[in-house]
């Protein structure tokens, strides 16, 4: 299932890196940004649930609903981030509500991947070449000035020219289960987690968003369904 071709064809952006310092000051700044955030809403998600159990017992109920509703956004919002292991918080939270909440931490991972892929459907190409001329990848930059202007289809044949002759065929055919594969893939943030992933398929324009959602629906249900059947006890095994 391959979606439609873009309307617009993107101009060819070229090569120019800025300076180095301009670069390395960006990269930091991104850097910065994302841990930042990391940081601050994981922190938040941990005071929030310890000072709701020191409440009154009386308040205490309500209390832990509303840190719950805030740590599920604000995990769906980490999971979303490239490079950003969201997924501790989503496993710490079945540790520690059991598998009542399983049901609502999948639907969290579904609703954070979906956001990250989404992101990547709408951000345009210049974003990510500027992001490639940071990084000094000159071969990545003329890739992408290649790819922007042709269809998906054609894009799919490229990409398959690229590839070893017998590993090409499953790539570009199997590409929503390597998709799956990875976003369950241990220790897959230091190629940048299931946001990222999300992220990169969403701006290849080669993932169609329905099957793409689903993939992901599917992807994200084996830890939380585990959890939810035969207990939280399965994650320390």
């Amino acid at each position: 299932m391959v979606p439609k071709a873009p309307s617009n064809t993107p101009a060819r952006l070229g090569y120019a890196p800025p300076g180095l310092g301009k670069t390395l000051a960006r990269l930091a700044l991104r850097l910065l940004v994302i841990l930042a955030v990391a940081f601050a809403a994981q922190s938040l998600i941990m005071e929030a649930m310890e000072t709701a159990e020191t409440l009154p017992e009386a308040t205490r109920g309500a209390a832990q609903i509303s840190v719950l509703v805030l740590a599920l956004a604000l995990y769906a919002l980490l999971i979303a981030m490239p490079f950003v292991p969201g997924i501790e918080i989503g496993v710490t939270l079945l540790v520690l509500q059991g598998a009542a909440i399983a049901p609502f931490v999948y639907a969290a991972t579904c609703l954070g991947l979906g956001l990250a892929f989404l992101a990547g459907r709408v951000l345009p190409y210049a974003w990510l070449h500027g992001v490639f001329q940071d990084l000094r990848l000159r071969k990545a930059c003329e890739l992408l000035d290649q790819v922007a202007a042709l269809s998906p289809e054609r894009r799919l044949a490229l990409l398959r020219s690229r590839l070893p002759a017998w590993l090409g065929p499953y790539v570009v055919n199997y590409r929503y289960l390597a998709l799956a594969g990875a976003l369950n893939l241990p220790g897959n943030s230091v190629i940048g987690g299931g946001g990222g992933l999300c992220l990169i398929a969403g701006l290849s324009r080669l993932y169609s968003p329905r099957a793409t959602l689903l993939t992901i629906a599917c992807a994200a249900a084996p830890v939380p369904f585990a959890v939810w059947a035969l207990g939280p006890g399965i994650l320390g095994s």
